[in-house]
């Protein structure tokens, strides 16, 4: 199953907090276990819905995600980017936005794409979801992720590496933690390298079914 995030496809109308999203996507889940995976944003929200309800989950695979901003003055200064930045796709609109955004050294490896079914076009959705849920408001998740023990695969793109260091930190921290780079990729390694990654992915769900 695939969800559609607060401020994202048939969910752009839904204004949602981090904890809120977690929340919200465990009511839309089937009331029996299952294994979650997130990329990015979607991996920070799967990191909450782990910790929010630990017992429903048999494993959890995040890509490209983060834990926070653990200094006051760093995340105060992201969640001020995060409102320059949404008041910028108000202004610009979605389609330039997302050149833009995806111009970023960060996607450098993907390449071009086009693919307009597949994204987010409501710029108003969006904004909000950077209003309310990007990582300046974000809680830091550092010491509440000690205590997960859901068996979980932190990964990256080899090439991406601040988020390298991140997925080492989160397999460092959990109680069941297992890191994993993908070869050839930047953060974005499930579009730049799909094969690769589900590999990883199906090696790591498999060893727990």
């Amino acid at each position: 199953m695939t969800l559609d995030l607060p401020g994202h496809g048939d969910a752009a109308s839904i204004s949602a907090s981090l904890p809120e999203i977690a929340a919200l996507v465990l009511d839309a889940l089937p009331d029996e276990l299952f294994a979650l995976g997130g990329y990015s944003f979607g991996g920070r929200v799967a990191l909450h819905v782990a910790l929010h309800a630990p017992a429903r989950l048999t494993a959890l695979v995040v890509l490209g995600a983060s834990r926070g901003i653990a200094d006051h003055d760093e995340r105060a200064q992201r969640l001020a980017r995060d409102e320059a930045l949404a008041s910028h796709l108000e202004d610009v609109g979605t389609e330039q936005f997302l050149r833009e955004w995806l111009a970023q050294p960060l996607f450098a490896r993907l390449g071009p794409r086009s693919e307009p079914e597949s994204r987010s076009l409501d710029a108003r959705g969006l904004a909000d979801s950077l209003r309310r849920a990007g990582t300046g408001t974000q809680e830091w998740l550092g010491p509440r992720l000690a205590d997960l023990a859901v068996p979980t695969l932190a990964l990256a793109g080899a090439a991406d590496v601040k988020f390298t260091k991140e997925a080492r930190a989160i397999a460092d921290t959990v109680a069941d933690g297992h890191f994993a780079t993908i070869l050839d990729a930047g953060h974005a390694a499930h579009l730049e390298q799909p094969e690769r990654t589900a590999e990883v992915i199906e090696g790591f769900l498999d060893a727990r079914s």
